[in-house]
């Protein structure tokens, strides 16, 4: 009898190359595999011909699976099967709700791992030359969730609004007229603001502009999730760095 086990996987952000080998590993080695809607599936092909694999994600709010479906599918696949690995897109202790399921799984006793994944917190924004810190520009950056488990904004969005921080908001473009409302009030109509869509991925499309111009801006663009919302003086960097390639560019040619 094989032991039952929980391997709770990071995937990155998209790019199939960001995954480290550990996680190749335990897709290789995995009996089932449950896997959310963000992932990359093409991550799929390293896994077993005879692992069952199964989708358990979200789609525009459209729930295959509930959490607690989830969870009570892990048990019973592991004590049937043996090994489960999940497989969640980022890191799955960014807003995975991995440490949820390990909790769930524990209580019955599978033997549990973590394999931590590259975030889309970090990994999005640099694809797009965007540093989250830079020296006598950004300090420290937050990360966070733009809609909170009550469907509402997240109370640390208005914190963060009076600080000098980078803001990295996941999950928040249903929120996106309320968090630049709460940055105009404090007077930031000018701070910079990139939204990345389908971050790391041939799919990938960007909108740059400011705290006053974003809206406008996502809607010319056809920006939706998933998506992610950077905040902060880092921004202007990549357009610096936009504006030197384009005049390198320009000069070779």
């Amino acid at each position: 009898m094989k032991t039952p086990k929980l391997t709770v996987v990071g995937a990155g952000p998209g790019d199939i190359d960001l995954i480290t080998i550990k996680a190749i590993k335990a897709i290789e080695s995995a009996d089932v595999i449950l896997y959310d809607s963000l992932i990359n599936t093409d991550l799929l092909t390293h896994a077993s011909p005879l692992a069952e694999l199964i989708f358990v994600g979200k789609r525009k709010g459209c729930y295959t699976y509930q959490q607690d479906q989830i969870n009570e599918l892990i048990v019973a696949r592991a004590n049937s099967k043996g090994s489960v690995l999940r497989l969640k897109g980022g890191d799955p202790f960014v807003f995975g709700r991995g440490a949820e399921e390990i909790d769930y799984a524990r209580n019955f006793g599978l033997e549990t791992e973590v394999v931590p994944g590259i975030s889309s917190a970090i990994a999005v924004p640099a694809y797009q030359g965007i540093p989250l810190t830079k020296r006598d520009v950004s300090e420290s950056f937050w990360v966070i969730t733009g809609t909170t488990k009550a469907h509402k904004i997240s109370n640390d969005i208005p914190l963060a609004a009076q600080s000098t921080a980078t803001l990295v908001i996941l999950m928040g473009m249903s929120k996106l007229k309320e968090i630049t409302n709460i940055f105009l009030a404090h007077g930031k109509e000018n701070t910079p603001v990139a939204i990345i869509q389908n971050g790391t991925t041939p799919h990938e499309k960007i909108g740059i502009g400011t705290v006053g111009t974003i809206c406008n801006i996502v809607e010319q663009k056809g920006l939706s999730n998933p998506a992610i919302i950077v905040i902060g003086e880092v921004v202007e960097k990549r357009v610096e760095l936009s504006s030197i390639y384009n005049q390198v560019s320009a000069l070779a040619v």
